[in-house]
């Protein structure tokens, strides 16, 4: 049985704050990385809470990220924010162009944020969540490194590609879902590796373009989409949106970019914001009500919707007012104070 640690919700932002600024992020990075990456604990999506300080500091260290970047917001259009991160992770770029897009589609209907030059490591939700709570349904999504393989081919191509999407509903849990176009997140496949277990079959093939269900084997071969073809061509259209569309790298072009480093990818991201209101002719009510039925229709049979998993788990975590993490983890972050 793996060994943990039970941290209060204000200490385990302190212990992320502190190894971040210990390893040189200004404090305007390091308050919306935390903020990021707490968000991710509470939700008790382990893959993408405090495990990613490490991945963060690594960057820094390997001297890939500008730790005192101060993203530029470009007004290029009237529906469109662009974003220069200048080399910094991408969180703060996020936050500081999220009031702007929400105007732009108060007032268009439709509008886009791209972010240009980040390095992104995190989970989309927290930001189609931001982007709901003001109202609005939002679209998120990236590329990464190319780790995974086509379907059918046996070669790294595309990146995990995560697609996130949200609709905004009454009380404080809006319609999210959030996934990988391949079988699995990269951190899911990593926390195995750290736990010694192994992957499920589907997940990845090794070297050789066998099917396998090592985790180190894994890391050196390629991941699969999820769904085959389909997945396949959803993780090609997030590359062209997020790479080409934007003017920003291919999962590929950060592979190259990379340079062997190993560090969190570096490329671009696309948010979309949309005004239920405007684009239904003013029967934003009707269609809230409408959305609900939908809603209802699916709780109803006994099926769950995405995200509600999650949000048990917030609320837990919130009620509990701490987090659990692996010793392990822990103490690789306690070492990191050293």
């Amino acid at each position: 049985m793996t060994e943990t640690v039970r941290l209060s919700l204000a200490d385990a932002r302190t212990l992320s704050l502190q190894a971040l600024a210990r390893a040189g992020l200004s404090p305007e990075h390091c308050e919306a990385l935390a903020d990021l990456v707490m968000a991710g604990q509470i939700d008790e999506c382990h893959s993408h809470g405090l495990y990613r300080v490490l991945s963060c500091v690594d960057a820094i260290r390997k001297g890939k990220v500008d730790t005192k970047a101060v993203p530029e917001i470009l007004d290029s259009a009237p529906g469109i924010v662009r974003i220069d991160a200048k080399f910094g992770f991408s969180p703060l770029a996020f936050r500081l162009g999220l009031p702007l897009l929400q105007e732009k589609a108060r007032t268009q209907g439709v509008a886009a944020l791209a972010i240009n030059s980040c390095f992104h490591f995190s989970a989309l939700w927290p930001e189609v969540e931001r982007i709901a709570a003001a109202g609005l349904a939002g679209l998120a999504m990236t590329p990464s490194h190319s780790w995974v393989a086509p379907a059918g081919g046996t070669k790294p191509v595309f990146g995990t590609n995560p697609i996130a999407f949200s609709w905004p509903r009454p009380g404080p849990f809006p319609f999210v879902f959030d996934f990988a176009t391949s079988a699995s997140a990269r951190g899911e496949i990593e926390l195995h590796r750290r736990a010694g277990k192994p992957i499920p079959e589907g997940w990845a093939i090794d070297a050789e373009g066998a099917s396998t269900t090592d985790a180190e084997a894994a890391m050196a071969g390629a991941m699969l989409t999820f769904g085959g073809h389909k997945g396949s061509a959803l993780s090609a259209m997030v590359e062209l949106m997020a790479g080409p569309l934007i003017g920003d790298l291919t999962s590929r072009e950060s592979q190259v970019f990379d340079a062997g480093a190993g560090v969190t990818p570096c490329h671009g991201e696309l948010l979309l914001a949309f005004d239920p209101n405007l684009l239904s002719g003013g029967r934003a009510i009707e269609s809230a009500e409408r959305a609900e039925a939908l809603f209802d229709a699916i709780i109803g049979q006994g099926a769950r919707l995405p995200s509600q998993r999650r949000y048990a788990a917030r609320e837990r975590s919130l009620e509990n007012g701490s987090v659990e993490i692996p010793k392990a983890l822990h103490d690789d972050l306690a070492a990191l104070l050293g």
